[in-house]
């Protein structure tokens, strides 16, 4: 166990959410990493090891109640005290308001926003007691503004907004930090690099440091704590 407690990141990957997990882990924290897909926690898991990291990986739904219940405690169970929870879970959809079907809208809310919904809970049910805590929720342009045939993601990254605004305002009272961090762009990976050929290198948002962004944002002094950060490339419109 660290000192400094354990750190979840709920929905890592290959990009932004192993980034998530390296920085956390190099200030200290003993690392929960935690998706729907065994490869990606395997592989996270690994990698976070090779650094010398202790690290825990867990499969877990985002969307199942339970399985977010459960992974909270077996985090502090084997890791030690929360103290940051990030969730960094999908719910991309792109599709014409012709075609939407129930199950899209459905499908996108509950990976967009009623997972981050479970994990913070969970998190700040363990977090007010102790009086301090953080609790930081990815974002998307969808977030801020809703654009032709992203009707299904725009509703649940609003949603994830408006949860961010409202536990915000209840938890910060008690000590605990809740951000939302709007990812305004493209985040470097094989898939997006193919897209942005011809562009500069730096086109595309880095996920070291995105995730650098999402460190301070913990390490920011509670008298000047945000709630609100937006990412995005220097090329990028808006």
């Amino acid at each position: 166990m660290s000192e400094n407690g354990s750190a979840i990141v709920l929905g890592v990957g290959p990009g932004l959410g192993a980034a998530l997990a390296r920085r956390f882990a190099k200030a200290g924290f003993s690392l929960c990493v935690a998706a729907r897909s065994r490869d990606k926690v395997d592989a996270a898991t690994a990698d976070l090891r090779a650094t010398g990291a202790t690290a825990l990986g867990v499969v877990a739904d985002a969307t199942d109640e339970q399985s977010v219940v459960d992974l909270v405690a077996k985090t502090e169970d084997e890791l030690g005290p929360l103290g940051v929870a990030i969730y960094n879970a999908g719910g991309f959809a792109f599709k014409s308001i012709l075609d939407l079907t129930e199950e899209d809208m459905v499908e996108s809310w509950r990976r967009s926003c009623l997972g981050g919904f479970f994990l913070g809970r969970e998190a700040a049910r363990r977090m007010t007691p102790r009086g301090q805590g953080t609790i930081l929720l990815t974002g998307a342009t969808a977030g801020a503004r809703g654009s032709a045939k992203f009707a299904a993601f725009a509703v649940g990254k609003f949603g994830l907004r408006a949860l961010s605004q409202s536990m915000a305002r209840e938890l910060g009272p008690l000590g605990v930090h809740v951000a939302y961090v709007n990812i305004d762009g493209g985040i470097d990976s094989e898939r997006t690099r193919e897209r942005a050929k011809g562009k500069p290198a730096d086109a595309l948002l880095s996920p070291d440091a995105i995730a650098e962004t999402y460190y301070q944002l913990h390490a920011q002094h509670r008298s000047a704590w945000s709630l609100e950060v937006d990412v995005r490339p220097w090329v990028e419109n808006f």
